[in-house]
C-alpha cells in the first residue's frame, strides 16, 4: 500500500498532471507536494484548497441525503444500526471539481478508519488532461493511500 509520496508520484503521471499534494484540510497544511502549484506556492495553494474543503464538507446543502428505507433498517451497504451505508469516517463529500479557462482543480477526499481530514489535491492541464479518467484514477489512489 503506497503512502503520501508513492500516491503523489502516482498521481502525477496522469495525462496532463501539473501538479499534486495531500492536504489537512483543518490544518491547511501540505502533508506532501510534487509538481507545480498554481500560482508557485504549494502551501498557499494547500491552504486555498482548504478553504474549499472545508466548506464543502461543512455545508449541509452538499450533505449526503439518506437512501430510500427499505423497512429492514439498512441501505443497500449499510448494516442495522448504520442506516445510511456509513460508520461515520467516510467524508460527506466524495470529489470537488473546479474547471477554469486552462486547467482543471480536482480535490478528492480520503477515506480513512479514522476520522480523516485529508484529501488529494490534482492539478490538470486542460487541454492535456483527461477529466475522467483523472477522477477514477485518483479514487482508486486515494482508496490505497496509507497515512500514518
Amino acid at each position: 500500500m503506497p503512502g503520501i509520496d508513492e500516491s503523489l508520484l502516482e498521481a502525477m503521471r496522469l495525462p496532463g498532471a501539473r501538479g499534486a499534494s495531500v492536504v489537512d484540510w483543518i490544518s491547511g497544511l501540505a502533508l506532501g507536494a510534487v509538481g507545480d502549484a498554481p500560482g508557485g506556492d504549494a502551501e498557499a495553494t494547500a491552504a486555498e484548497t482548504a478553504e474549499l474543503a472545508r466548506l464543502a464538507t461543512e455545508s449541509g446543502a452538499l450533505a449526503l441525503t439518506a437512501p430510500p428505507d427499505d423497512g429492514t433498517g439498512a441501505s443497500p451497504g449499510g448494516a442495522p444500526g448504520d442506516p445510511d451505508g456509513l460508520s461515520g469516517k467516510e467524508p460527506p463529500v466524495q470529489d470537488l471539481i473546479i474547471t477554469n479557462a486552462d486547467s482543471y482543480h480536482l480535490l478528492r477526499f480520503v477515506t480513512t478508519t479514522f476520522d480523516s481530514t485529508v484529501f488529494v489535491h490534482l492539478w490538470l492541464d486542460r487541454s492535456e488532461g483527461n477529466l475522467a479518467l483523472a477522477r477514477i484514477r485518483l479514487a482508486e489512489l486515494t482508496d490505497r493511500l496509507v497515512l500514518g
